[in-house]
This record gives C-alpha cells, sequence and structure tokens, in this order.
C-alpha cells in the first residue's frame, strides 16, 4: 500500500509513533507504510509498535549489511554496531575457512561474512526461536545450523579444524537489564542478554572452551562492551591467546580478537 493508496494519513503514522517516543519516527512510518496492504493491516501494525514491539519483529526482518534477515518475535535483534565484528572478521577470514557463529541468534553475523567472502559457516544458539530463524537465514548461504550448548552440537571432526570464531554472545550484567529499554527487555530473549554478574560468564566460557576447536593460528573474536574489554581481554591472555582490542567509536563497537598459537607438544 503506497503512501497515496493508505487511508490513514502519512503525517498521522508519524505522529502518533513520535508521541509514542520514536525517535526515527518518519523512518519507522515509511517502513510500516510500505509493508502493509490494507488500512485494518497498517493500525494493527501500528498498534503493536506504540505497544513496545520492536519494529524489526513487527516487520519481521532487520537490515544488516545491507541485507534483510528474518527476525522472527522472540528472537534477539543483531545490532548495526555488530557489523564491526563481521568487518574485523573478515579482514581475517580466508577464503573456504571453516567459521563458528556462536550464540547466532537469527544467524546475521555468519550470513554477512559469507556473502562477502566464501566460507564453511556453522551457525550455533541454544534457543528454538532462535534456531528456526538462523536456518532460513543460513539457507541463503549454504551454511550449517546447529542447536546446543556452545560447542557441544558441532560434529566432532570439526575439533582442531575450525579457522574463525565469531560471538556476540550475551554480554549485559544481570542487574543492568532492568535498566534496557522495554523493546529489549520484554520482548528479546533474557539468555541472549543476560551475561550474568558482570555479563561476562558465557564470554569466558566460550573463550575457556574455543582452543579445543581452532587450528593453530585460529582467530575468535567477541563483542564486548567497552568498559568490559579489559576483563574480556584477561580471560582471553588466561586461555592462552594473543589478544588485542578493536574499537570502532562510529559504531559505538568494541571486539576482542584472540589468535590461538597451539603448544608445540599439543
Amino acid at each position: 500500500m503506497s503512501r497515496s493508496q493508505a487511508p490513514m494519513d502519512f503525517s498521522v503514522v508519524v505522529a502518533t509513533l513520535r508521541r509514542a517516543g520514536c525517535v526515527f519516527a518518519e523512518d519507522e512510518a515509511r517502513l510500516l507504510v510500505d509493508a502493509t496492504n490494507s488500512q485494518a493491516e497498517l493500525a494493527a501494525m501500528l498498534d503493536r509498535r506504540v505497544s513496545g514491539v520492536p519494529l524489526e519483529h513487527i516487520l519481521g526482518w532487520v537490515e544488516f549489511f545491507g541485507r534483510r534477515v528474518a527476525v522472527d518475535p522472540g528472537v534477539f535483534v543483531p545490532r548495526r554496531r555488530s557489523e564491526f565484528l563481521v568487518r574485523q572478521a573478515a579482514s581475517l577470514t580466508a577464503p573456504g575457512a571453516k567459521v563458528v557463529d556462536m550464540c547466532c541468534g537469527s544467524g546475521a553475523l555468519g550470513v554477512a561474512l559469507a556473502a562477502m567472502t566464501t566460507i564453511e559457516l556453522y551457525a550455533v544458539d541454544v534457543e528454538s526461536a532462535a534456531i528456526a530463524c538462523a536456518r532460513r537465514n543460513v539457507s541463503s548461504v549454504d551454511g550449517r545450523v546447529f542447536q546446543g550448548d556452545l560447542f557441544d552440537p558441532l560434529p566432532a571432526e570439526l575439533r582442531r579444524r575450525v579457522d574463525v570464531v565469531i560471538a556476540n554472545a550475551p554480554y549485559v550484567p544481570t542487574d543492568a537489564i532492568a535498566c534496557m529499554p522495554a523493546e529489549a527487555r520484554l520482548h528479546e530473549p533474557h539468555v541472549a542478554l543476560d551475561g550474568g554478574a558482570d555479563g561476562l560468564d558465557v564470554q569466558r566460557r566460550i573463550i575457556a572452551a574455543t582452543p579445543e576447536w581452532l587450528t593453530g593460528g585460529g582467530v575468535l573474536l567477541i563483542e564486548t562492551g567497552q568498559r568490559q574489554a579489559t576483563a574480556t581481554t584477561r580471560a582471553f591472555d588466561a586461555a592462552g591467546f594473543r589478544a588485542r582490542v578493536a574499537i570502532s567509536n562510529d559504531d559505538s563497537a568494541t571486539v576482542v580478537i584472540g589468535t590461538w598459537r597451539r603448544p608445540a607438544n599439543v
């Protein structure tokens, strides 16, 4: 339904969204109008948005790295800042590399990386809703999706053969979740947000487990908070990685990158 065809005036949609506190009201209004085929459908979508449902869950997709990635209700919405992690990974990923997208959610990061260079992609998440969504997205790049806790569901033959692991694991401290916007707090799974007391519980588990899966010279990249970067780096060091921190002020993003040097006697 184009704006000229819409019974509900475009300006009314914008005003309604502004009153609800939507910062990018015009952009959101345009997306909602373009996604609907009837007055009733637009009104229903607008009501859901005003009630606090994430726009991405209403539309059923999010734009990530120039691609439309399916995002179902109850699935973590990939943030634009995570594109920085993908760019960092792309600079370290050779064609044909075996890549694991850990805590993949919708699979957006792995799919974006696969669109940039030819890789053998394995995506993993523990949440059923995320897995169903990731399977749709990852099918576009001929990857494989596994459900389970961290590396547990991956094929055993991948041990010590993985070249790159990327992870946007939950890193919000438990007590800080109550301060998050209602969109995230009420509509995204807590397992995708809650990183424990200091936000780094899942990161530490990934860092500790990854060496068993990486080839010598393999790389682990983890998105983290800028204030948490020192603690994340400390976990990398303790596991035997040579780690460095990459920061993008433009993206408000921080990524810790660790290179694994397998001991000669292992």
